[in-house]
């Protein structure tokens, strides 16, 4: 019997047709993702099944799905989907990143270009009779600077086609190393300068807590004089209060805006300006991208199925079921080791170095490196995940060593993150424990030993008397306390590392007040 995929969700037709085509039975039913109960009485019968956004994917109705081996999303998305109770029960969740890529940076420029030249309130005048030709004076795009932020998939789409349109584009992103950014004829910025600088400000980046209002009001107050902003990409990007305010003041010129802080948007107050073009979040909203992602995914499906590849998966390794459960731990540990360099790290990360010992060494070291990777990039990009991740670094120019040998030192298993940017290098070490805990065992060579905590603060200073009673001072000025305390240090009177576990989030102005304090080189705040 052949495997069965049920496709709950409206798809192209023609993912049906590659299921065929690959010996599969496809069932498709694409109002079913909105008849919960049918959906769940039915669902054991499948061997995989292929979503939109209409199908939620939960505990529940996972626990009826018996032969259920994946779920395939058309889109990037799998907000639909419980991926830790997936992950619970061996269901493989893969979705499509790159097929929106062309659709979103087409619609960018169509934004900016109806920005430029009035063209909504243009229209709506038009329509009403009053021809007022004087009213609606715009402005060439010819010569502009636009400010990339964010150069990934879209904003590369978006780069190339500003530069046909004439355009300087000058980028901001943490991870486009030099390389990059001249194949793509863009240039490299730090980001204060991309808001000095340019006339377009256009955001590409996803939404993490360090992007978060990236663009707010000192931010927004530090950009160009009338300078324009478009943003296609994630709603909370923007801090929507300020921007109203510098819309209002006219130190912004205008906005174009797909996507908002609270969706639907059906009461925003953006919506009352003159100068803000608005659209319903229609950036992958075109026939060619629903088409693509639908054969992406039913291609991805039939693979995983018929062949047992796995491609663009969120939750899961390429690693056999055998060796799954003795891996599983040090997957933890290299994802947590990535993840302290990419919050920690000064600068887009140019080579990243990962030494396996002992045996961390006899394990599946490209899937511990996809990890690493993984836990890397995802500070900045939380679209990476163990099977994008090692294809991302490649397509910024990051170089990736890998070097195994034999144990040595004190422990059986030793897994050590180095990496290189133009700041310098940093590096982490660390260890699988009793009952698979991941623990640091060493920073920047520096011997010391924790696990890891939800929340932590990472300090690398001068060994100095006083230090550790400040630093403790002013977290508790703050209002946080201290879960756990580790320190060590190269020599007496040299280089210091001190990392903390704490209970409550950081405020960031007291890692500022951290960062200032005498001999501190660096200070950071980690989420695991």
């Amino acid at each position: 019997m052949p495997p069965r995929v049920l496709i709950s969700d409206s798809l192209s037709p023609s993912a049906v047709q590659i299921f065929a085509a690959r010996g599969l039975d496809a069932d498709f039913r694409p109002d079913l993702g909105r008849d919960r109960e049918t959906l769940l009485q039915i669902i054991r019968d499948y061997d995989a099944l292929a979503i939109r956004s209409a199908t939620r994917v939960d505990a529940g109705l996972l626990a009826r799905a018996g032969r259920l081996k994946a779920v395939g999303r058309a889109g990037v998305g799998v907000d639909n989907v419980d991926v830790a109770a997936a992950t619970a029960r061996g269901v493989v969740v893969m979705n499509t990143p790159y097929g929106n890529s062309i659709t979103t940076a087409e619609h960018t420029i169509a934004l900016m270009m109806a920005l430029a030249r009035q063209i909504p309130a243009a229209d709506a005048s038009t329509r009403a009779g009053k021809w007022e030709k004087s009213r609606f004076m715009g402005v060439e795009l010819a010569g502009k600077t636009l400010g990339v932020i964010g150069c990934g998939n879209v904003g590369a789409n978006v780069a190339t086609r500003a530069l046909g349109l004439s355009m300087r584009v000058i980028a901001y992103d943490p991870f486009l190393t030099p390389e990059r950014a001249e194949e793509l004829g863009v240039e490299p910025v730090a980001l204060d300068a991309l808001l000095a600088r340019a006339d377009v400000v256009t955001l590409h980046t996803p939404l993490t807590t360090k992007t978060r209002h990236i663009l707010n009001a000192e931010s927004i107050a530090a950009m160009k004089p009338g300078a324009r902003i478009v943003n296609c990409a994630r709603g909370g990007l923007v801090d929507e209060a300020a921007l109203a305010a510098a819309l209002d003041s006219g130190r912004v010129a205008g906005a174009a805006l797909d996507v908002f802080e609270s969706e639907p948007a059906r009461d925003n107050p953006l919506f009352s300006r003159a100068n803000v073009v608005c659209t319903p979040h229609l950036g992958a909203s075109t026939l060619e991208a629903q088409e693509k992602v639908a054969l992406q995914i039913a291609e991805r499906i039939s693979d995983f199925l018929t062949r047992g590849e796995i491609v663009d998966a969120v939750n899961f390794p390429s690693v056999g079921a055998e060796e799954a459960p003795r891996l599983a731990p040090y997957i933890v540990l290299s994802e947590r080791l990535g993840s302290f360099l990419g919050q920690s790290a000064r600068g887009p990360c140019e080579r990243v170095s990962i030494l396996y010992e002992g045996a961390a060494a006899e394990r599946n070291v490209k899937a511990l490196t996809a990890a690493a990777l993984a836990g890397l990039l995802r500070p900045i990009l939380t679209e990476a995940n163990m099977v994008s991740a090692p294809a991302l670094a490649k397509q910024r120019g990051m170089i990736v060593d890998e070097v195994t040998r034999s144990a040595s030192g004190d422990h059986e298993a030793l897994i050590t993150l180095t990496a290189w940017t133009k700041e310098g290098e940093r590096s982490l070490t660390g260890t699988v424990f009793q009952h698979g805990e991941p623990r640091i065992v060493a920073i920047d060579g520096v011997r010391l030993e924790t696990a890891f905590s939800p929340r932590m603060i990472f300090v690398s200073s001068e060994d100095k008397p006083g230090f550790m009673g400040r630093f403790a001072g002013l977290l508790g000025e703050a209002g946080v306390n201290i879960a756990t305390c580790a320190l060590g240090r190269d020599r007496p009177g040299g280089s210091a590392r001190a990392i903390v576990g704490i209970d409550e989030p950081a405020p960031e102005n007291a890692i500022a007040r951290i960062a200032a304090l005498p001999g501190v080189r660096f200070a950071a705040r980690l989420e695991f």
